[in-house]
């Protein structure tokens, strides 16, 4: 390798990169754009969901099991009906997402200790009757521990009425249970992912299709010096989209980074320079842009789908977790997750670095034996 001439061609991409403003723009806007919409739209927590209230007891207790559900913020009372099948004909006409019938004879049952009620969930949305179930079973248990203790101080037992069992919980690493905390983290990989398949995929075709590649295979440059020269200048814009996309999820999300940020900037490397391999292989294989884009949309999907970003990976059967082990974000994620939420180190993380490092490897000895040094 002749590191002038490597230089030399670096110099020429950096120089073409500048030039093309709407690249620039479109790459680091693509970034944010990513960023607000997954950071602010990616949560699996619904509040606020309006609630349809059939009260047939219509009195002290009922009424403050509903404005127990109001104030959960949960649920946000729109309607009071008069019937099961009227709350059904709601949901089904998407006016509510829930409804709660109370029955009659609920303040009598209150009192004994056995009061029921119906809740009638919006199953055709996932997220919002999964908010929705968590929410009532914790305002129901909440409120029945309520109603025990007030018993229990009106009859004078357990000396103002202690309760038998008292459970607490500690949750760690996010203990408010902020989905940005944990959206944030991933989002970034998912990012950067997307950004270096895509535009290492166009590398060769825009420069086939611009007539570029002829002027390149006229001189003494060799595969390797030519493949380095275009990975690096993508390199330096995948690591400052790094930076600002990291910048913005402590400064403007609020999620504290635990862990150490060195590291986290080499490893973060490895699965740049993945990626760019991932999508120079790609490169090799397509004969235009639109395909290049296509085939970058593949890795897309399967990183949302298969990488565990959003749906654990543990409850997936195998082959869809083979699937998504052929993709640099399934690993790049414990990473990120690792350093940026639990403040860990390479002593926990060094399996997921050293599959990064054969990846990279591996997708770039592939890349760099399909290149062929001719315009076909």
């Amino acid at each position: 390798m002749n590191f002038q001439r490597l230089g030399t061609l670096i110099r020429k991409e950096t120089i073409q990169i500048l030039r093309d403003r709407r690249f620039i723009m479109l790459f680091l806007g693509l970034a944010f754009v990513q960023l607000f919409i997954y950071g602010y739209s990616a949560s699996k927590t619904v509040y606020h969901m309006p609630l349809a209230v059939v009260d047939q007891s219509n009195d002290t207790k009922s009424r403050d099991f509903v404005q127990a559900l109001v104030n959960s913020q949960y649920f946000d009372v729109a309607m009071y009906l008069q019937s099961q099948d009227e709350v059904v004909q709601s949901i089904g006409r998407g006016e509510v997402k829930a409804g709660v019938i109370i029955p009659s004879d609920f303040t009598t049952s209150a009192n004994n200790g056995s009061a029921d009620f119906l809740m009638v969930l919006d199953g055709s949305d996932q997220f919002a009757v999964g908010s929705a179930y968590g929410a009532v079973n914790r305002v129901a248990q909440n409120y029945g521990l309520q109603l025990t203790s007030e018993n229990c101080a009106r009859s004078g037992a357990g000396s103002g009425g202690a309760l038998p069992i008292t459970a607490s919980a500690r949750v760690l690493y996010n203990p408010d249970l902020n989905d940005k905390w944990f959206v944030i983290p991933g989002i970034i990989g998912m990012i950067l992912q997307t950004l270096a398949i895509e535009q290492a995929a166009i590398l060769l075709v825009r420069d086939r299709e611009w007539g570029t590649l002829e002027q390149i295979l006229v001189t003494p440059v060799r595969q390797l010096e030519l493949i380095l020269s275009k990975l690096i200048p993508l390199l330096v814009l995948c690591v400052l989209t790094l930076a600002v996309t990291v910048g913005f999820g402590i400064l403007w999300f609020g999620v504290p980074f635990q862990g150490n940020l060195f590291l986290y900037f080499w490893l973060s490397l490895l699965f740049i320079a993945s990626c760019l391999g991932l999508g120079l292989l790609i490169s090799t294989r397509v004969k235009t842009q639109y395909e290049a884009n296509a085939s970058s949309m593949f890795f897309m999907l399967f990183g949302l789908l298969l990488s565990g970003l959003f749906y654990p990976r543990i409850g997936m059967p195998l082959i869809p977790q083979l699937i998504g082990d052929l993709v640099p974000l399934t690993y790049f994620l414990r990473i990120s997750r690792g350093i940026y939420s639990k403040g860990i180190g390479l002593n926990f993380l060094w399996s997921d670095a050293l599959v990064l490092v054969i990846y990279m490897l591996i997708v770039v000895a592939i890349a760099s034996k399909r290149f062929r040094m001719r315009l076909d």
